[in-house]
């Protein structure tokens, strides 16, 4: 699936926000200078910074320009739908995959049936990856991917980035996701392999659906609750009557 010139724009901008070289509660280069910037036109600009306003990233004030907004690093948005690649290359950390698990099933494996008890029993892959920072054990990321529609899942895809495998490599659009954030008792094993200090986990389960509505994927992601905070960001949307 190829970006739009705008989505390649808003991901650079992003960049440098992240990375303070357009500073919080700074404006942005004017939509001119950045159409000179990017050499495109002034509707792709005006749709890159609509991108950035809605995740939250720029307030666009009428009159002065986008300013950036005071964002703090290693904060992870809870509402929108991106792989940990794409969160840590965006955050500028340095992160690692380390694959524990990747294996075809004929049925959920325990844990998901008890997490999801409405789900049907159905064949898929489970991948059980721990996500690093700065070589500390960070995030336990438990995924069942159903197959149908995924048939196969090579193991570099499960190292690097199974959305951009699924999206790029095999033509599928993942679309939303309805999340429940829970505070959750591990056993003995998911507190060494998170080393945690006791056994309280941050459980984040999601269910993940393409865009034709086909529930392609449950997550069950475990965080160090000491370590990151959720954020979301919202927007007003009025309703008039």
């Amino acid at each position: 699936m190829m970006q739009s010139k705008s989505d390649i724009i808003a991901q650079d901008i992003a960049a440098k926000i992240k990375h303070e070289q357009f500073k919080a509660n700074s404006f942005l280069p004017s939509e001119s200078e950045l159409t000179k910037l990017y050499g495109t036109s002034r509707e792709t600009v005006r749709k890159a910074l609509q991108g950035l306003n809605s995740l939250g990233l720029i307030q666009k004030i009428r009159g002065k320009g986008s300013l950036v907004l005071n964002l703090e690093q290693y904060s992870f948005p809870i509402s929108g739908i991106s792989s940990f690649a794409e969160l840590s290359k965006s955050l500028g950390m340095d992160a690692q995959t380390e694959v524990l698990t990747l294996e075809k099933m004929h049925t959920l494996p325990e844990l998901f049936k008890e997490k999801f008890p409405n789900e049907k029993q159905q064949t898929g892959f489970y991948v059980e990856r721990l996500r690093k920072i700065d070589g500390n054990a960070e995030i336990l990321d438990c995924d069942f991917l159903f197959s149908p529609p995924i048939n196969e899942l090579p193991l570099n895809a499960a190292q690097t980035s199974i959305y951009n495998y699924l999206e790029n490599e095999k033509g599928l659009e993942v679309s939303y996701a309805t999340k429940a954030i829970t505070v959750e008792k591990v056993d003995d094993e998911l507190q060494r392999k998170l080393s945690l200090k006791d056994k309280t986990a941050v459980l984040v389960a999601s269910h993940n659906y393409l865009s034709d509505a086909t529930l392609f994927q449950l997550t069950l992601s475990y965080h160090d609750p000491s370590k990151f905070k959720f954020v979301d960001f919202a927007r007003r949307q009025r309703i008039r009557f």
